[in-house]
């Protein structure tokens, strides 16, 4: 079959977000969408039509974890999924928390069990794939494999991201 005769599938565009606390600490979700493996997974999910990556990354915050106040959201990478059957094509967007401590709620019981304020030199095992790509690009280590990492242009990576 050639690339022209092959079934054609729309590409998926999403978004993760590197919610940082100023302690450092970043959000994580225990993922349990049915079907899937459980993993650990940033806030995200995909654009809508008409919808910007940093507007994406702020909306998907609040419809998951329930955090709302949130500040200075900039893409610092794309991650491309250079094995899956279709294009997938995440952005990283960082984006600060406003208060020092926000908690965040159970939005989402059939995706996501709890959610928690982790160190990232503490990361948990089992990271969802897009989760682990964008966490590599935002620490500065390499991708993991299967991944292709884009820098943003003019992308500073955060203290504590190393």
């Amino acid at each position: 079959m050639t690339s022209s005769s092959m079934p054609s599938r729309p590409p998926v565009v999403g978004v993760g977000a590197v919610l940082l606390r100023p302690d450092g600490r970043v959000l994580l979700g225990h993922r349990v969408k049915r079907g899937e493996p459980a993993s650990w997974c940033l806030p995200g999910g995909h654009l809508e039509p008409g919808e910007g990556c940093e507007a994406a990354a702020v909306r998907e915050i609040a419809e998951e974890s329930g955090i709302h106040e949130v500040r200075d959201a900039r893409v610092f990478a794309f991650a491309l999924d250079d094995v899956a059957d279709r294009v997938h094509l995440t952005a990283g967007v960082l984006v600060r928390t406003v208060s020092d401590a926000p908690a965040a709620s159970l939005t989402e019981p059939d995706v996501f069990a709890r959610w928690i304020w982790v160190s990232p030199a503490e990361l948990p095992a089992s990271l969802f794939p897009a989760s682990a790509a964008l966490i590599a690009a935002w620490r500065g280590t390499p991708a993991p494999d299967g991944w292709t990492l884009y820098p943003a242009s003019g992308a500073v990576v955060p203290a504590g991201g190393r």
